[in-house]
């Protein structure tokens, strides 16, 4: 999955000759902090809400100085990279520019969401087990092991820590629906279960958290 693949084509950037008034309304209509900036099809720049009021709302975005300059994306580049981007410079939308720096397109944040609930893995019927342990106890290859031994096969795994307890938790998709003697079988050698869910029930835990991200953004 590359940038071009996650390109939302239901939002425009902005113009240069766009006031600040009409830029504002735009974001507020889609529910976004930042929209990019685009000169025929030069990308300028990132334009946030808080640049839109530093400065005059009646006058024409082109004319501001903008805080975000260089936050892009290349159309080929993966979509972990993206991620990278997007977190690093706290963005609701990324712009994407093919390889000869024309602008062709934004992310945002949904498309994202979206590509971690539909890949392969979650399409598959099963069930999501989330484990917690300590970061030096984890091996993929042990609880492989212990599904396959009750019959199962683990389709994928993520992971998140906490770097300041060295606790993780591990989030796994098995190719089974009903997984009570997994989870014993994973109780039985000292791992903490932190919870069980349906792939419908994952994928709705996750728009929630996802909404109530942007909600928080947006305040």
């Amino acid at each position: 999955m590359t940038a071009a693949d996650l390109i939302s084509n239901d939002l425009l950037p902005l113009r240069t000759s766009t006031t600040g008034k009409e830029a504002l309304a735009t974001m507020q209509d889609f529910n976004v902090l930042h929209l990019p900036v685009v000169n025929h099809e030069q990308l300028l720049g990132v334009l946030s809400e808080d640049d839109i009021l530093a400065h005059d709302v009646e006058e024409a975005v082109g004319s501001y100085q903008l805080s975000i300059t260089f936050p892009l994306i290349r159309e080929h580049d993966h979509v972990f990279e993206v991620m990278s981007v997007m977190s690093e410079y706290k963005l609701t939308v990324l712009p994407v520019v093919d390889e000869e720096g024309r602008y062709i397109g934004m992310i945002k944040p949904e498309a994202l969401l979206n590509y971690f609930t539909q890949m392969a893995s979650f399409s598959e019927p099963g069930a999501i087990i989330v484990l917690e342990m300590h970061r030096t106890e984890y091996s993929l290859a042990e609880l492989s092991r212990l599904a396959e031994a009750e019959g199962a096969a683990v389709l994928a795994a993520f992971i998140s820590s906490d770097l300041k307890t060295a606790m993780i938790e591990v989030t796994i998709k098995v190719n089974r629906q009903e997984v009570e003697d997994i989870v014993s079988a994973f109780k039985r050698f000292g791992y903490t279960i932190k919870g069980v869910f349906t792939e419908q029930e994952y994928s709705d835990a996750l728009r929630e958290r996802f909404e109530s991200l942007m909600n928080y953004l947006n305040v």
